[in-house]
């Protein structure tokens, strides 16, 4: 299991982040994502695998004035 935003979610063995995100139907074009507090960078979301037990955050970014 992982937890994800707080909910528990089931670990895909080898589930990379972008592979999550569109499991999870998180489809907003600008997110952060920390794995254990670790920020991922978006140009590793296709490389970085999930680990089993991770907790995942997954913050969407907005802008406004």
């Amino acid at each position: 299991m992982i937890r994800v935003n707080g909910r528990q979610v089931e670990h895909i063995d080898g589930e990379t982040v972008t592979g999550l995100l569109t499991r999870m139907s998180y489809v907003f074009p600008l997110v952060i994502v920390r794995i254990d507090g670790a920020v991922i960078p978006f140009e590793m979301f296709s490389d970085a695998k999930v680990p089993d037990g991770a907790n995942v955050e997954v913050l969407h970014l907005t802008s406004g004035g």
